[in-house]
């Protein structure tokens, strides 16, 4: 009987407290599609919950062995409603599970890739991708902003970037100095953190897409005019931003990603179309998922981390 590989959680701590374990293969209730997993995507949530900090520790707490991975591709194993055996698909699985090789996806969370686009790059979107689509969306972000995102080579950084350049904003976006090239050539104008304080580097932002959190999130604060909008990803340290932010007379507000599988076929149509490009800049096999974990927790990856999943 074929089992199913996965890399786990089996306790809050360190990177190293992620296992391989073997587990039956699951069986799709009614709504679910069975999917074997292609590549899955590496996300700073990842390691948190790995960590036990936030919401994501706070729903596995006593699931625990857990696999994680909320972005997956991969091919349909049978029929489901409209996905028939062999559809490459790829969605953002609320229940995690994208670190093996298969996992029950709610049907209506699932995307079909289109034939350009491979599973490599469609496994970057689902929490990434929305990410940035979902943060600019919330602050109503247009042509006649002035827009600064924190971490702009990060993995939601640099699709952010492209997706307010392609609603013709005005795009400002931090990063280290080896970082500066690539930024720029997104379409912003990159600034160096190690520089000088952001604030002296740019000033009357209307929207700030604040993907770091913490000190740096309100230190950047500064450089967002009165009445300018905030959204801050990082849900940890939220309390804290949006307090810092009225105080300045700025309006900040957290979010949380949610599945959306229009905006998700948005994105993928972009990557199709070549107007959205995406950086991948390491792919780890699945059992050296623990090494993924030491780098996405490092904050200096440039684009995507993913996971091959052994087929």
């Amino acid at each position: 009987m074929p089992k199913n590989l996965q890399l786990a959680i089996t306790a809050f701590g360190e990177p190293d407290t992620l296992k391989l374990q073997q587990t039956d293969i699951p069986t799709p209730s009614e709504g679910q599609v069975l999917v074997k997993v292609g590549f899955a995507g590496v996300n700073p949530i990842d390691a948190k919950t790995r960590a036990g900090l936030g919401w994501g520790a706070e729903k596995i707490k006593d699931c625990l062995p857990w696999t994680p991975g909320f972005d997956a591709a991969g091919v349909v194993v049978q029929d489901s409603g409209q996905f028939k055996a062999g559809d490459r698909i790829v969605g953002r699985i609320v229940e995690g599970g994208g670190y093996g090789q298969y996992l029950c996806a709610p049907s209506d969370a699932l995307s079909f890739v289109p034939e350009d686009v491979s599973l490599e790059q469609a496994s970057t979107l689902p929490v990434a991708g929305l990410t940035a689509l979902q943060a600019l969306e919330l602050v109503n972000t247009t042509k006649d902003d002035k827009v600064l995102i924190l971490a702009g080579a990060g993995g939601v950084g640099h699709i952010a970037i492209q997706l307010a350049k392609a609603k013709g904003a005005d795009v400002f976006a931090s990063c280290s100095d080896k970082n500066e090239e690539f930024v720029s050539s997104l379409g912003a104008t990159a600034l160096d953190y190690g520089k000088a304080p952001l604030e002296q580097q740019v000033q009357d932002i209307d929207v700030l897409i604040d993907l770091m959190g913490g000190d740096v999130g309100e230190a950047a604060l500064a450089s967002v005019k009165a009445g300018g909008r905030v959204v801050t990803v990082p849900t940890i340290t939220a309390p804290r931003i949006i307090e810092a932010a009225e105080k300045r007379g700025v309006i900040a507000q957290g979010m949380l990603v949610q599945p959306n599988v229009a905006q998700l076929d948005a994105l993928l149509n972009a990557v199709s179309d070549k107007s959205l490009t995406i950086e991948i800049s390491k792919i780890y096999p699945l059992e050296d998922g623990v090494q993924a974990h030491v780098e996405i927790q490092s904050g200096r990856t440039r684009g995507k981390i993913l996971l091959e999943i052994p087929q």
